[in-house]
Parts: C-alpha cells; sequence; structure tokens
C-alpha cells in the first residue's frame, strides 16, 4: 500500500495503467486515492473509496485536486473528505436513485460532490436531459455540443462534466455508429500551449470594469498582476497596512515576492482585510469559503472569460505604460523572457516614435 502523507512520496508515483489511483489505507473498507498528473506537472487528483456492507462492494468519490491548499496540506484535506464519504457510504446516506433519463444521471454525478454549476446552466434546461439513457444515440449529443456557444475552449471545458456523469452509469457504444454516443463529446483538438502562452482578445477596461462588480477575487485580478491561485491563498496576515506591501506567500513562481501597493489597489486590499483575524482568508466566496480553481473557472466561464484573459490585459497595459520588464516580471511572477516575448514586441512605431524623441 502505498503511503500518500509524504509530498516527496507523492512526487515519485508514475500514473497506473487505465487511470487506476494509488490508494492509501485509513482503516477498514475506508481508503483515500491519488491519481499522479499524466504529464508529471502540475497537481494531481485524489479520490475516496468506501466499502458499502449493504452490496459488499466499494463506492469511489472524485475529490479534486485540492489545487489552492500546499502540497503538505493536500493529504490531511483528502484525508478529511474521505472519511466524511465514508461516512456517508457506511450509514446508508447516499441515495440509490433509478436512473433513466440523462439529467437523473447528471444528478447522481452531482450527488458525489461534482460540477453541479456547469450541469444545472446546460443540461438540466435543456432537450437534452430528458433524453432516456437506452434511448441515447450521438445525434443527441451531436445536437446538444451544436447549442452550446462560446470559444471551443469553453466548449470544451462544458463537455467534461456530462461526459464523466454518462460515463458512469453508460457503457460506450460501438465506434462508428450512433450508439457511440461517446464520439460526440470528444474535446476540439487545440495547441498543447501554456495559457498565458496562447493568443488572447485584449479585454478593454470598460469590459474589465464589468467583470470586477462580480466578486471582490474577480476585482483583484483586474487590479493587480497576480495569479488567481495566489490570490484565493492570500490570508489577512500577508498584508502590512502600515507599508502596503502585499507578500504572496504561495505561487507558481515560487513564495515570497512582495508588491508594494499604493493608492486605489492598496485601499482595496485594505478593505478586504477590516475586521478579519490575520489567519482569515483575504478573498472568500459569499458563503465564506475559500476559491478553489474550480470556483472562479465556472464564474468566468459563465461571462465567456478565463482568469487568463484578465491577467493578459493587465500586464498588457503595464507593458504600455512602460513599466520595465525585469519590475513587470517581479511583480507578475513570470520571467523577463516571457515578457519580452509577448508584451514588449518593438513594433515599428514604438520604433519610429523612439528615434524621433531622440532626434529632438
Amino acid at each position: 500500500m502505498t503511503d500518500l502523507t509524504k509530498v516527496g512520496e507523492r512526487g515519485k508515483l508514475k500514473p497506473l495503467p487505465g487511470k487506476r489511483p494509488h490508494f492509501h489505507r485509513l482503516r477498514q473498507g475506508v481508503f483515500v486515492g491519488y491519481r499522479p498528473p499524466a504529464t508529471g506537472e502540475g497537481p494531481g487528483t485524489w479520490i475516496a473509496r468506501a466499502r458499502d456492507d449493504l452490496t459488499g462492494k466499494y463506492r469511489d468519490k472524485s475529490l479534486g485536486d485540492y489545487g489552492t491548499l500546499p502540497g503538505s496540506e493536500m493529504f490531511a484535506a483528502a484525508k478529511r473528505d474521505a472519511e466524511a464519504f465514508a461516512v456517508e457510504v457506511e450509514t446508508g446516506g447516499l441515495p440509490d436513485v433509478k436512473l433513466e433519463t440523462v439529467a437523473d444521471a447528471c444528478r447522481a454525478y452531482e450527488a458525489r460532490g461534482n460540477d453541479k454549476a456547469t450541469l444545472d446552466r446546460l443540461v438540466f434546461n435543456d432537450p437534452i436531459g430528458m433524453v432516456r439513457l437506452d434511448k441515447l444515440r450521438r445525434h443527441h449529443l451531436r445536437d446538444w455540443r451544436s447549442r452550446l456557444t462560446g470559444k471551443p475552449s469553453t466548449i470544451n471545458r462544458a463537455m467534461v462534466p456530462l461526459r464523466a456523469a454518462l460515463g458512469a452509469v453508460k457503457e460506450p457504444g460501438r465506434p462508428g455508429t450512433e450508439a457511440a454516443w461517446q464520439e460526440a463529446l470528444k474535446p476540439a483538438p487545440r495547441a498543447s500551449v501554456k495559457p498565458e502562452e496562447r493568443k488572447r482578445d485584449y479585454l478593454s477596461q470598460s469590459d474589465r470594469k464589468k467583470l470586477a462588480k462580480l466578486t471582490p477575487l474577480v476585482k483583484a485580478l483586474t487590479m493587480l498582476p497576480i495569479r488567481p491561485g495566489a490570490l484565493a491563498f492570500l490570508r489577512v496576515r500577508d498584508f502590512d497596512r502600515r507599508s502596503g506591501v502585499l507578500t504572496i506567500p504561495r505561487d507558481k513562481a515560487g513564495a515570497g515576492r512582495a508588491i508594494p501597493l499604493s493608492g486605489p489597489a492598496r485601499d482595496f486590499i485594505a478593505a478586504q482585510c477590516k475586521s478579519k483575524t490575520p489567519a482569515a482568508w483575504i478573498f472568500t466566496q459569499s458563503d465564506g469559503k475559500q476559491w478553489t480553481r474550480h470556483d472562479w473557472a465556472e464564474l468566468l466561464r459563465a461571462h465567456d472569460v478565463e482568469a487568463y484573459d484578465i491577467r493578459h490585459a493587465v500586464l498588457t497595459d503595464l507593458a504600455d505604460a512602460g513599466v520595465p520588464p525585469n519590475a513587470l516580471a517581479k511583480l507578475a511572477g513570470t520571467s523577463v523572457a516571457m515578457l519580452e516575448a509577448t508584451y514588449y514586441k518593438l513594433t515599428s512605431q514604438v520604433a519610429a516614435d523612439a528615434l524621433a524623441r531622440l532626434a529632438k
């Protein structure tokens, strides 16, 4: 049995055939599992497994990747959630629902703690929800897919929970036939590039002002060159009210970078910290919970935008304002090379203006 308690040990694990998780036994009949990232980069995903004494079979629940937590805290969070799931299984708290329609399959998927918002928006209010599972054909899902709007990447993400919900209750159909429902839910191919390297449309100031009204976390994204995951992990103690310095404790670029704030940005962060304890999160959801990657992605997806679209616009404005690449790299937690390649390209007009100033 694998020891998943240590970050270093998890980092050595390799993906198993068939996407099987590595399991760690918590107690008799209860396990927490870990599936390493297929590419070797980014967080893996966690799974709860508990034995149902009534059926003699094990039941699983996906717990997500706990991407907003430091590696040292992930196992404890997964253990807590796995134990809670085990209690539901052991006490019969999980309903045994008869599944007849696509909507039934999606509700069962939701009941296991999965993507509720997307299914509510795209399945339950759509004709696809009423299609019987035993009558489901490829053309039903092709028609549903044609009704989706937005960017290809947005549509790809919208298909994920429906594909998972159906895959949990329905065997794939014979390839190349109408029974092959799964073929209609294949993601559109896209280039394998990092989010910050993809070509993006520029979000105007007015567009960002509208988005800023959604929630303080999104407003912070429109004001600061900080990744959403780093913002979600900020605690009140990370902001020095006297100096106005905001320290980033956890980020893709590493911990510890300090960002000096002034003016509206400083006042905004101070307002978010007001009347909170030092250990409290600076940004929380309306129910007081910490933001997760899924939460902010789903919120922005509803407005046909991604967090990196906002970050791209902020970095563009700062570069256009004349912030030197080395200074902006420190603020944004990225490399000078990436900034120069994306935001500091010397256009003919910029060169002409610079030479004209020298000639005066």
